[in-house]
């Protein structure tokens, strides 16, 4: 629920790969929150969403090397990106470093089990609030997606500095 009496979201942060999942959103928001920020955020190795809303068109890339495999995407999809264009208000980048962060806090605080891709939300909002760009008394929420996480992999990299 986006709007609840007089609580609004000004901010939706939401995970970027192929763009399927944040065109939905952003049509979501759209029809029920229009002031909502919609801001998508992809790992900084794979940002072909963020270059191709700089540059107006579908930017493709390697393949990228990147913990978030579900973000492991070389390009947008047409239909995606003419959704993004009109609705996402920007795309930024999160390091793996923080991804890792961010599945420790989701486990030791939230006692949640959050793989890589799903961490990106949460990793945007934390670097643009240290960063100052979302003003204090903000109402801000985050897309938590994805639990397609091999155990092993996850023990690997929370209980290390080691992200790839």
């Amino acid at each position: 629920d986006l709007q609840s009496k007089d609580i609004t979201l000004d901010y939706l942060f939401v995970c970027v790969g192929g763009g399927g999942l944040i065109s939905g959103i952003c049509l979501a928001v759209d029809a029920l929150s229009p002031n909502t920020k919609v801001i998508g955020v992809e790992p900084e190795a794979g940002n072909d969403a963020q270059q191709s809303l700089q540059q107006g068109r579908i930017i493709t890339i390697e393949t990228p090397h990147t913990i978030a495999d579900g973000a492991q995407t070389p390009h947008l999809g047409e239909l995606t990106f003419a959704i993004m264009k009109r609705h996402v208000s920007q795309i930024i980048t999160v390091t793996d470093e923080e991804l890792v962060q961010d599945m420790k806090f989701f486990g030791e605080r939230m006692k949640m089990v959050v793989e890589p891709t799903g961490c990106l939300g949460l990793a945007g909002l934390r670097k643009m609030v240290t960063n100052g760009e979302i003003p204090k008394q903000s109402n801000c929420g985050v897309v938590i997606s994805g639990g397609n996480v091999d155990m092993m992999r996850y023990c690997e990299l929370i209980s290390s500095s080691v992200t790839s």
